[in-house]
C-alpha cells in the first residue's frame, strides 16, 4: 500500500530532515539523502542501493517513480503533499523526488584502476562543499581514474556536495583517508606524486605527466601539508600574470588536470 505523508510533524519526515542536515546521523545509519532525478539516476547508475523513495505527485508522475522502483528492488515509496515537500527540498527548481541510498565507506582499498597508467587527483581538506563538488564535476568531464579526499571535513554524502557536484560523486570513484595513507597507497601503486605548491617548483605545462600520477592540491589558504611536499616527485606551479598569486583550487585542479589529460592523447 502506498504510503502519504501530509504533516511536516511526521517523525519520518524528522529523520529525513536529520539526514539532510547532520553528518552525524548520516554515519550512525549509513545512508545518505538524494533530490533530484539527474542525481538520483546517476547515484542508480552508480550502483548505489536505492532504500526509499518520496515523491510530490503534482510535479512528477507517479509512473515514472514506479519505474525507478521496479528497476531498483522495489524501494519502499511514500507521496508527500506539496507543503511538505516544499519544506524539506533544498532546490527552489525541484524535481519532486527524493531518494535515501546506503552509503559505502569510501576506502582506499576499494579503488580499481582499469588504466596501467592512472591519473588520480588528490584534494587535502578542502573545506567548501562548493569546491569539492567542482572538484568532482571537472574529474567527471575528465574521465579521471580516481578522486581522493585528504583530511575530510565534511562528509560526501552532505546534501551540498551532492548538489553542487550535480551528481559527479557518484560517476566517480572516490574514496578517502588521512594524507599519511594516501602516500602510502600512492607510493605501494607506484604513482608519482606532483604537488601544487610554490616551493622548489616547475611549469606544469613542462612536467611529464604521463605515467601514473597523481596531481595533488590544497587549499588556497594554508596550501599543502609538508608531508606532501617531503613525498612530491615534483612540485608544480601555474605561472600567474596578474597581481595575485594564487586562485580557487577547483580552477586551478582544472588547468592541471587537462593539460595532463593534453599530453595523454597526444601520446595516444
Amino acid at each position: 500500500m502506498l504510503k502519504k505523508i501530509t504533516s511536516f510533524q511526521n517523525r519520518e519526515i524528522k529523520r529525513l530532515i536529520q539526514l539532510q542536515e547532520k553528518s552525524r546521523n548520516r554515519r550512525k545509519e549509513n545512508v545518505f539523502v538524494v533530490e533530484g532525478r539527474r542525481e538520483i539516476s546517476l547515484a542508480l547508475k552508480g550502483k548505489y542501493r536505492l532504500l526509499s523513495l518520496y515523491f510530490q505527485p503534482e510535479i512528477i508522475d507517479f509512473e515514472e517513480v514506479i519505474q525507478i522502483a521496479r528497476e531498483n528492488e522495489n524501494p519502499e515509496i511514500t507521496e508527500l503533499n506539496a507543503e511538505v515537500y516544499s519544506k524539506i527540498a533544498y532546490r527552489g527548481s525541484t524535481e519532486g523526488l527524493i531518494g535515501i541510498f546506503e552509503s559505502r565507506e569510501n576506502s582506499l582499498e576499494e579503488l580499481q584502476f582499469k588504466n596501467e597508467n592512472p591519473l588520480i587527483l588528490v584534494a587535502e581538506a578542502p573545506e567548501k562543499p562548493g569546491n569539492i563538488g567542482a572538484l568532482l564535476r571537472t574529474a567527471d568531464a575528465s574521465n579521471l581514474d580516481a578522486v581522493i579526499i585528504a583530511n575530510p571535513k565534511t562528509d560526501l554524502y552532505n546534501p551540498n556536495i551532492i548538489r553542487s557536484s550535480v551528481g559527479c560523486v557518484f560517476t566517480n570513484q572516490v574514496a578517502t583517508g588521512s594524507t599519511s595513507e594516501i602516500i602510502e597507497f600512492l607510493q605501494k601503486k607506484k604513482i608519482s606524486i606532483f604537488a601544487a605548491a610554490l616551493q622548489a617548483s616547475q611549469a606544469y605545462h613542462q612536467v611529464d605527466f604521463r605515467l601514473a600520477s597523481a596531481i595533488v592540491v590544497g587549499t588556497e589558504a594554508t596550501g599543502l601539508s609538508e608531508e606532501w611536499l617531503q613525498n612530491s616527485k615534483q612540485n608544480i606551479i601555474i605561472p600567474m600574470q596578474g597581481e595575485i598569486d594564487s586562485m580557487n583550487v577547483s580552477v586551478a585542479a582544472g588547468i592541471l588536470i587537462f593539460e595532463a589529460k593534453r599530453q595523454r592523447d597526444f601520446k595516444a
